[in-house]
């Protein structure tokens, strides 16, 4: 068994700040120097997890292979990271009061007052020390800021277990911010010692700082935010603005965090290996040509909510030294808009997933537009369903294909709940969550881009198409290039006289890395790359 160091990362001032791009660029650093490391996200809200909440208040559900719907932070630690997330690294409040309930309504704690402390305060602390032993260093990144109400569990949770643990085996991170106040024309200071203040009247003297600016701080700043919250002067770090967030671990090392979490937790280097890391950077600074893909979408207006697409579009860009500039469509307005205006400068379209009618006209246009432009298009989740019931209903005439979903009531019902399906109610829930194989059919686009056969992909929809429209689509041109084994669900779809046209049911974006950026988006990246050069022509 290893023994297991902790990182504790808190925020303060506000939310938003990065906690877990700076969790994740630490791990990375982490496993630069040769330490295997996992990441966990405790949030404190009382959602058990994230998959009912709208994507207009929380972002992205990030999916993990074993199916758990969990905060976008977990895709921050699988882009940066080797470690793979699941469901234990995942925890809410709502989670641990639901766990702490469930064993009172059983008499586990034997007729005791159960109270917040150390009834869950310890179903905390049994949540993060679940994967001790396993790993070298596991880093817990708490959610919110210090001083909310419902952080403070967390919090005391955190402190008890650095009290437990023998000196050098915790350190605590506090990620805060420094404004620059444009009128005054200097960085300000009392915002962090404020936030540090409150943390130690919780009981929490941090480590180290991490300090958000616009820019990076110079040193006479640095040693007055040292002096006002109880730290030595190297303990202060600058983590400025940057254009591309995989430079952060790169600008952490140089301001010498990897070495000082080193030192403070008693490890040796076992090596030191940025290399690919910093070649991916440097590619990223230096590209040049740029590709716009249209995303026309139902949660546009939170930048957040498509976090892993836009980032697995960033991937695909850099691996053809690519720019990906997004040209982000709502849907809805889709239906009022002359789409050769909308896509006059769009060299591809993409539909990503979501659910509910709303906007789901508008997609469908959308598709429309690009299936006879020839505009490379990608449907992912929502986006290859709408994909196969606009080809039904405009191409094959089929004028009332619709999914259940948009339309109960309608006589051609494309897309099907799963328990609607034949012989898959024991499937135990509403919707398909996490990996499933898929076989790819030899001789199409889609087992060109991923020269295999047998591929693994996450999902999280709840919606099947419905196998008696199968031949509708393959006798008119609409290939069904991939199948999960286990139950033959349509899985991928491509047109067959088309540049570059595929949907999938699965969300290919969760399993995108920038140094293993995901094959669909590569492809489609460069087919936008093509496009753009017939236009020209």
């Amino acid at each position: 068994m290893l023994k297991t160091k902790y990182i504790f990362i808190t925020g303060g001032v506000l939310s938003a700040l990065g906690k877990g791009v700076a969790a994740a660029s630490i791990g990375n650093i982490l496993e630069s120097y040769g330490f295997t490391i996992s990441i966990l996200k405790l949030d404190p809200y009382l959602n058990v997890d994230p998959g009912t909440m709208s994507p207009f208040q929380h972002g992205e559900v990030f999916v993990t292979d074993d199916g758990a719907e969990t905060d976008l932070d977990l895709g921050h630690y699988e882009r940066f990271t080797a470690a793979k997330m699941s469901q234990q690294n995942n925890w809410t409040a709502g989670k641990i009061y639901n766990n702490v309930i469930q064993k009172e309504r059983r008499g586990d704690y034997l007729g005791k007052t159960v109270q917040v402390i150390p009834h869950v305060t310890d179903e905390i602390k049994s949540a993060i020390m679940i994967m001790h032993g396993k790993y070298d260093v596991i880093l817990v990144e708490i959610g919110g800021t210090v001083g909310d109400i419902e952080s403070l569990p967390f919090l005391e949770a955190i402190r008890q277990i650095g009290l437990e643990l023998k000196d050098n085996d915790s350190i605590y991170i506090h990620l805060t911010l420094v404004p620059f106040i444009k009128t005054a024309g200097e960085l300000k200071t009392k915002p962090t010692q404020h936030s540090v203040k409150g943390l130690r009247e919780i009981g929490i003297q941090p480590h180290i700082l991490l300090c958000r600016a616009e820019i990076s701080l110079p040193d006479d700043i640095k040693k007055k935010i040292a002096l006002f919250t109880n730290l030595k002067f190297e303990d202060v770090v600058s983590a400025p603005d940057v254009k591309a967030i995989y430079e952060i671990p790169l600008i952490f090392k140089k301001e010498g965090l990897g070495s000082n979490i080193l030192k403070k937790l008693n490890l040796q280097k076992k090596k030191d290996d940025s290399e690919d890391w910093e070649k991916f950077v440097n590619r990223v600074k230096n590209l040049k040509e740029e590709v716009v893909i249209s995303i026309v979408g139902k949660y546009i207006q939170l930048n957040d909510s498509y976090k892993s697409l836009y980032e697995a579009l960033f991937h695909g860009g850099v691996e053809n030294n690519l720019k990906v500039k997004l040209d982000l469509v709502e849907s809805e307005d889709l239906l009022k808009c002359d789409l050769s205006e909308t896509f006059k400068h769009s060299n591809a379209i993409l539909i990503p997933g979501g659910f509910g009618i709303r906007g789901i006209e508008g997609m469908i246009k959308a598709v429309e537009y690009a299936r006879i432009n020839r505009v490379p298009f990608f449907g992912i989740c929502l986006g290859m369903q709408v994909a196969s019931i606009e080809f039904i209903r405009n191409f094959i005439a089929i004028k009332d294909a619709d999914s259940v979903e948009f339309n109960k009531y309608t006589s051609n019902k494309i897309f099907l709940k799963l328990k609607e399906l034949i012989n898959i109610e024991e499937l135990g829930h509403n919707m398909r969550l996490g990996k499933f194989e898929c076989i790819l059919k030899k001789g199409t686009l889609c087992y060109s881009i991923y020269k295999t056969e047998k591929i693994f992909e996450r999902h999280r929809h709840r919606f099947e198409f419905n196998p008696k429209f199968e031949s509708d689509l393959e006798d008119n041109g609409m290939i069904i290039s991939g199948r999960n084994p286990e139950r033959n669900l349509v899985e991928m779809i491509e047109l067959k006289d088309h540049p570059w046209f595929i949907g999938c049911q699965f969300h290919p974006e969760f399993k995108s890395k920038p140094l293993n950026p995901h094959p669909l988006f590569v492809s489609f990246v460069r087919s936008a790359k093509e496009f753009k050069k017939r236009k020209k022509l």
